[in-house]
Protein backbone atom coordinates (compact mmCIF):
# COMPACT_ATOMS: atom_id res chain seq x y z
CA UNK A 1 0.00 0.00 0.00
CA UNK A 2 1.47 3.44 -1.17
CA UNK A 3 1.00 6.16 1.94
CA UNK A 4 -1.92 8.09 0.16
CA UNK A 5 -3.77 4.75 0.31
CA UNK A 6 -2.47 4.44 3.67
CA UNK A 7 -3.55 8.02 4.51
CA UNK A 8 -7.48 7.38 3.03
CA UNK A 9 -6.97 4.05 5.10
CA UNK A 10 -6.14 6.12 8.25
CA UNK A 11 -8.69 8.63 7.93
CA UNK A 12 -11.63 6.29 7.40
CA UNK A 13 -11.24 3.93 9.84
CA UNK A 14 -10.74 6.93 12.43
CA UNK A 15 -13.27 8.25 11.16
CA UNK A 16 -15.40 5.01 11.77
CA UNK A 17 -13.66 3.97 15.01
CA UNK A 18 -14.38 7.66 16.51
CA UNK A 19 -18.60 6.99 15.58
CA UNK A 20 -18.37 3.81 17.15
CA UNK A 21 -16.70 3.85 20.28
CA UNK A 22 -18.73 6.98 20.97
CA UNK A 23 -21.64 4.52 20.54
CA UNK A 24 -20.45 2.19 22.99
CA UNK A 25 -18.94 4.20 25.20
CA UNK A 26 -22.20 6.32 25.34
CA UNK A 27 -24.20 3.38 25.47
CA UNK A 28 -22.07 1.32 28.12
CA UNK A 29 -22.67 4.28 30.70
CA UNK A 30 -25.95 5.14 29.84
CA UNK A 31 -26.93 1.49 30.27
CA UNK A 32 -24.95 0.65 33.14
CA UNK A 33 -26.68 -2.89 32.81
CA UNK A 34 -22.62 -4.62 33.52
CA UNK A 35 -19.94 -3.71 35.43
CA UNK A 36 -17.45 -2.15 33.45
CA UNK A 37 -13.42 -2.91 34.51
CA UNK A 38 -11.56 0.22 33.55
CA UNK A 39 -7.87 -0.15 34.14
CA UNK A 40 -4.08 -0.30 32.23
CA UNK A 41 -2.22 -1.84 29.57
CA UNK A 42 0.25 -2.28 28.04
CA UNK A 43 0.74 -2.03 24.36
CA UNK A 44 4.09 -2.07 22.27
CA UNK A 45 4.08 0.09 18.61
CA UNK A 46 7.49 -1.64 17.44
CA UNK A 47 9.54 0.56 14.86
CA UNK A 48 7.32 3.66 14.83
CA UNK A 49 9.12 6.90 14.58
CA UNK A 50 9.06 9.10 18.05
CA UNK A 51 6.96 11.72 15.97
CA UNK A 52 4.59 9.04 14.30
CA UNK A 53 4.21 7.42 17.87
CA UNK A 54 3.27 10.32 19.12
CA UNK A 55 0.75 11.04 16.42
CA UNK A 56 -1.12 7.70 16.72
CA UNK A 57 -1.11 8.08 21.09
CA UNK A 58 -3.25 11.41 20.27
CA UNK A 59 -5.66 9.56 17.72
CA UNK A 60 -5.84 6.80 20.32
CA UNK A 61 -6.61 9.45 23.03
CA UNK A 62 -9.54 11.22 20.53
CA UNK A 63 -11.26 7.75 20.52
CA UNK A 64 -13.91 7.59 23.17
CA UNK A 65 -12.89 4.96 25.86
CA UNK A 66 -9.33 4.87 25.51
CA UNK A 67 -6.81 7.50 26.42
CA UNK A 68 -3.18 7.63 25.92
CA UNK A 69 -1.33 7.52 29.70
CA UNK A 70 1.96 7.43 28.68
CA UNK A 71 4.67 6.77 25.71
CA UNK A 72 7.79 5.13 26.98
CA UNK A 73 10.20 5.65 23.44
CA UNK A 74 12.61 3.49 25.30
CA UNK A 75 10.22 0.32 25.78
CA UNK A 76 8.63 1.42 22.85
CA UNK A 77 5.25 1.30 24.08
CA UNK A 78 2.08 2.78 25.13
CA UNK A 79 0.83 2.90 28.43
CA UNK A 80 -3.13 2.95 27.56
CA UNK A 81 -6.48 3.43 29.99
CA UNK A 82 -9.42 1.08 28.75
CA UNK A 83 -12.83 1.78 29.96
CA UNK A 84 -13.34 -1.80 29.77
CA UNK A 85 -10.37 -4.52 29.90
CA UNK A 86 -12.84 -7.14 28.41
CA UNK A 87 -12.53 -5.43 25.48
CA UNK A 88 -8.25 -5.16 25.90
CA UNK A 89 -7.23 -7.75 23.20
CA UNK A 90 -10.24 -6.57 20.83
CA UNK A 91 -9.16 -3.08 21.33
CA UNK A 92 -5.25 -3.07 20.64
CA UNK A 93 -6.09 -5.51 17.81
CA UNK A 94 -7.70 -2.36 16.43
CA UNK A 95 -5.31 -0.02 17.39
CA UNK A 96 -2.30 -2.29 15.18
CA UNK A 97 -4.91 -2.39 12.29
CA UNK A 98 -6.65 0.86 11.94
CA UNK A 99 -4.47 3.46 13.58
CA UNK A 100 -0.72 2.02 14.02
CA UNK A 101 -0.24 -0.32 10.64
CA UNK A 102 -1.49 2.73 8.44
CA UNK A 103 0.74 5.51 10.11
CA UNK A 104 3.79 3.34 9.89
CA UNK A 105 3.31 3.43 6.17
CA UNK A 106 2.52 7.44 6.07
CA UNK A 107 6.32 7.97 8.09
CA UNK A 108 7.90 5.04 6.77
CA UNK A 109 10.18 7.91 4.77
CA UNK A 110 10.14 10.22 7.44
CA UNK A 111 12.28 9.54 10.28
Amino acid sequence: MNRLGALLRLVLHFAKDLVMSGATTTALILRGSRTLRPGLVRMPYGDLPEGAALAVGALITLTPGTSTVDIDPLRREYLLHLLDLDAAEATQAAIRRDLIEPVRIIAGGWK
